[in-house]
């Protein structure tokens, strides 16, 4: 058996303890998240919880989050987003602790006029700051069917995969003076919301309201992590997720997206860096 968010390169994590602050979700909409936000735009679909929709109108957008924090997991979903002309919307899956100093690790779709790709947007923020954006065109209309998009976060990497082909791997470099996220406890969001200011070609696309509402479908929600509760997580040794990193037919995956379908990286942006790029990207 294979976790569904990777292929060669990641684990099934067998849990041979007790420890109450760890759990394994077979994944429920019903049990494991509310919808927080939408005025009734946000909608679980169907009796088993497996498939839950989201929504935005001129009004409102609509978003869930995860009942419980976690510090450290493997958080992955399906999600088949607005399709047509979305430009200005943002359809997200990510992690975020509280606060003014938060921790945040971030999937978000940047949609686009129709017959134009949409814009993967890919961020890290430890204590507030963010700035290490990375953004790809994916290899298939994420429009037309589900496609499954995992976050795993150890306390060595962070890897994003997408259809279990990694396409970022944000390691700790905490020796080199680069924070990382290690201390917080995050949440499980998704939202779909309208940023047309800056969502599609810096803003220069508009939301054609006249479209909406605009709708996109997330399906098979899974977390298997450390829950954080009373003020602790007991993170097991022996999760292979908890020391998951990427192999070498990873790396040849991952080296092949970036490769062919990065559009954007902070890592060679020199304009935006003239005083030389961020130590963690040598």
């Amino acid at each position: 058996m294979k976790l569904s968010c990777g292929t060669r390169f990641t684990f099934l994590v067998l849990f041979l303890f007790a420890a109450q602050s760890v759990a394994v979700y077979a994944g429920s909409f019903h049990k494991d998240v509310q919808i927080h936000w939408g005025d009734g735009r946000g909608k679980v679909r169907d009796r088993d919880g497996k498939l839950l929709s989201l929504s935005l109108d001129k009004s409102s957008g609509s978003g869930f989050q995860s009942h419980q924090e976690f510090l450290y997991g493997k958080a992955e979903v399906q999600m088949k987003l607005v399709p047509g002309n979305s430009a200005g919307t943002v359809t997200t899956f990510y992690l975020k602790s509280p606060g003014t100093t938060w921790d945040e690790i971030d999937f978000e779709f940047l949609g686009n006029i129709s017959g134009h790709p949409y814009t993967l947007h890919t961020n890290v923020y430890t204590r507030g700051s963010g700035d290490k954006e990375q953004q790809f065109h994916l290899w298939f209309d994420p429009t037309k069917n589900f496609h499954t998009y995992c976050i795993t976060w150890n306390p060595q990497r962070i890897i994003f995969t997408v259809d279990g082909v990694p396409i970022r791997e944000f390691k700790n470099s905490e020796s080199m003076g680069v924070p990382f996220p290690k201390n917080q406890p995050m949440r499980l969001y998704a939202s779909l919301w309208e940023a047309e200011h800056w969502a599609t070609r810096g803003g220069l696309e508009k939301t054609d309201w006249s479209k909406a509402p605009f709708t996109a479908f997330y399906r098979n929600y899974n977390v298997e992590g450390c829950v954080w509760a009373n003020g602790k997580s007991s993170c097991p040794a022996n999760a292979l997720w908890f020391t998951q990193k990427v192999d070498l037919e990873g790396e040849k995956k991952m080296k092949w997206a970036q490769s062919k379908y990065m559009i954007y990286n902070y890592c060679t942006d020199k304009r935006r860096f003239p005083q030389g790029v961020p130590a963690v990207c040598t």
